[in-house]
Parts: structure tokens; C-alpha cells; sequence
């Protein structure tokens, strides 16, 4: 019976698994963020965690430990040199999982893992808007559009309105020119 263990095996063998993790987790330093299904990117958090914690003391026995489940230099070097400077204060929850929806192919739930001191938009400081009554906003808006609306309006109420006295004045006559024969012939 499996009581008590909680790894997700992920349809895989030992080997694979760890493997993949491990890939996964040099992609994740390397572009801060990766697309993923939900259930191997909650593994990847149980996975990577540890290890961005481990880069907050910069040691080679941390190194050592850090490149023996990355297994590549570069991902250790940028984990140690970028991303433990951007995590150094907060205590913990370094990853971020978004769900996306549903994949096309397979109907599987993918979901976003990033990490949380890296994203632009979560942690882009709001700009202060500037405050301003109403009244100013609709006065200079009214002042704005009415020189401009009224050149343009008049030339184009004058022009329609011309022809448009013309037309029924044709009609009108050749109206009169229809019925004047129909009434001879009578």
C-alpha cells in the first residue's frame, strides 16, 4: 500500500521523472516563465522551491547540491547570480501557477508557472492618475468640439439640403407630366 507518499508520479519511471524536472526547472530559470500542464507544474514547484532557496546562500556546498539536481552549469550560475538577488527578502513562494484552460489536442489543463519576482505586470507599480472635477473635463471637451463641429456641419447641412429641395421639385414635375397625359386621353 502507498500511504503517505505524496510524490506525483506522473505516468513516468524514477529516471524520467527526475529528468524531466530537471529540464523543466533549467527552463524555468532560464526564461522566468514556461507553459506547462497543471499537474507537472505543481511538481516542478515542489521541485524548484528548494532549490531557489538553497540560492539565497551563495556557497559551493549550496552550489554543489543546486547543480546535482539542475545538471547544468549555466542554469545554476543564473540561478545563483540573478534569481537569488530578486528572491533574497521574501521567506518563501517563489512560483507563481496560472491556469490557462484546456490544451486543443488532448483536453489536457495547462497552466502558466513563473517566477513571482520576475513577472512585469504583477509587480509594475500602478500609476498615479491625476485627479480633475468634472466640470473641467466636460468644459474643455464642450470648448473643444464645438468650433470644430460647427465649419464642417454647416457646409454639409447646406449642401444636402439643397439637392434635397431640388429632387422632390423634379419629382413633383414629372409627377404633373404623368398625370397631364393620362387626363387628355380621358
Amino acid at each position: 500500500m502507498r500511504h503517505g507518499k505524496k510524490v506525483n508520479h506522473l505516468s513516468r519511471k524514477t529516471a524520467h521523472r527526475k529528468s524531466m524536472l530537471a529540464n523543466m526547472a533549467c527552463s524555468l530559470i532560464e526564461h522566468k516563465r514556461i507553459n506547462t500542464t497543471v499537474a507537472k507544474a505543481k511538481a516542478l514547484k515542489q521541485f524548484v522551491e528548494p532549490l531557489v532557496t538553497k540560492s539565497k546562500e551563495d556557497t559551493t556546498h549550496n552550489r554543489r547540491i543546486v547543480f546535482a539536481r539542475l545538471r547544468q552549469k549555466e542554469a545554476v550560475t543564473e540561478l545563483f547570480r540573478d534569481v537569488a538577488v530578486k528572491v533574497g527578502d521574501r521567506p518563501g513562494g517563489y512560483t507563481r501557477i496560472i491556469k490557462l484552460g484546456n490544451r486543443l489536442g488532448d483536453n489536457a489543463d495547462m497552466a502558466m508557472i513563473e517566477l513571482v519576482d520576475f513577472n512585469d505586470v504583477y509587480n509594475a507599480s500602478k500609476p498615479e492618475k491625476k485627479k480633475s472635477t468634472r466640470r473641467a473635463g466636460k468644459a474643455k471637451k464642450a470648448e473643444d468640439t464645438t468650433p470644430v463641429a460647427d465649419t464642417p456641419a454647416k457646409d454639409k447641412k447646406e449642401t444636402p439640403a439643397a439637392e434635397s429641395k431640388e429632387t422632390p421639385a423634379t419629382e413633383e414635375e414629372t409627377a404633373k407630366d404623368a398625370q397631364e397625359p393620362t387626363n387628355e386621353k380621358e
